[in-house]
């Protein structure tokens, strides 16, 4: 085990995978802060369902294994499953979470059709199309290391550049309206970072938990502060630790998909956040609650103030009035 994890760092091209998933695991914290304090939390899911198609489609009319083209071809297939959430929200009685998961389920059923048919087909065998289901960031190229560092690098450095801005529109877009920001612009451009962080995503941690590297590692951040800005630094950091995480030890052990270990890394950082935080973990509450408990016992306990003062006067006017 030893021998394996130093062979990550002695080897030049794990180590550029090891670099792309830290990256990768960076960007989606970051993005994900936002689509978490809006309750998007669902849409990131949907969003990396509705990909498969797009993907799939890419590589039919491809016949070559692409980042560029699989990229281009889910943020399509993203945007047309947002344009039907939009749609079927505003033109029906369905509420947002139905809608959602009624594009999630239909974008998902025909991605699966076409993978199906894809791996039936003469060069299915080579598409490593179902590295995208679960994921797979061994199966990187130097290439697509490249393209998911420098896409995570271009999200996070919109997200420092417009930080104020985002801020506004997430807590209250009415009042950014009425500053005079663009605020339709603004949460298009959210919507359209959240569906780039989820497709560079999907062939590292897979379609189905993709979601999960999203929107996990900003929920852990939020029991550590009450800040924005933080808790957008400590997405960020707990992203891209559980993406190394992941990488390094599905490429260690055989047999083990980095999308689940990356979700289980995450989700480690989620309990040690719930438990461990300072003002929000659980242990901190029960703490505090219990001092509480001690205080108003001696609180009430005490003749001379308190509850025990405020007893004794109300005590002594009943009697008064009673004679």
């Amino acid at each position: 085990m030893l021998s394996s994890f130093t062979s990550w760092f002695a080897d030049p091209n794990l180590q550029w995978i090891l670099m792309g998933s830290l990256l990768l695991g960076l960007g989606s914290g970051v993005i994900g802060s936002f689509a978490y304090l809006r309750k998007q939390s669902l849409l990131g899911d949907a969003l990396a369902h509705a990909a498969l198609p797009g993907i799939c489609i890419a590589f039919m009319l491809s016949g070559v294994k692409s980042m560029g083209l699989f990229i281009l071809g889910a943020i399509i297939s993203g945007a047309l499953a947002t344009f039907g959430i939009h749609a079927i929200t505003r033109f029906s009685r369905i509420k947002q979470d139905a809608a959602l998961g009624i594009v999630l389920s239909v974008f998902f059923g025909i991605g699966v059709v076409l993978m199906t048919k894809i791996q039936h087909s003469g060069n299915g065998n080579q598409s490593g199309l179902d590295k995208y289901m679960f994921g797979q960031a061994a199966s990187m190229m130097l290439s697509d290391v490249y393209l998911v560092g420098a896409v995570s690098l271009v999200l996070i450095l919109i997200c420092a550049l417009l930080f104020k801005e985002f801020k506004l529109v997430s807590f209250d877009p009415g009042f950014a309206r009425g500053m005079g920001m663009r605020t339709a612009f603004l949460e298009q451009l959210l919507l359209l970072m959240t569906v780039i962080a989820v497709v560079i995503g999907i062939q590292a941690v897979g379609v189905v938990l993709v979601a999960a590297l999203l929107i996990t590692p900003a929920v852990a951040a939020r029991y550590w502060t009450d800040r924005l800005g933080v808790m957008v630094v400590f997405a960020g950091v707990f992203g891209g630790l559980s993406g190394a995480v992941g990488t390094m030890i599905s490429g260690t052990l055989s047999n083990l998909p980095t999308g689940p270990v990356t979700v289980l890394a995450a989700t480690l950082l989620f309990a040690v956040s719930a438990l461990f935080a300072p003002n929000r973990g659980l242990i901190a509450k029960l703490m505090r609650r219990s001092r509480q408990r001690v205080e108003v016992r001696q609180w009430a306990g005490t003749p001379e103030s308190g509850l025990g003062a405020a007893a004794s006067r109300r005590y002594a006017g009943e009697r008064s009035a009673d004679s």
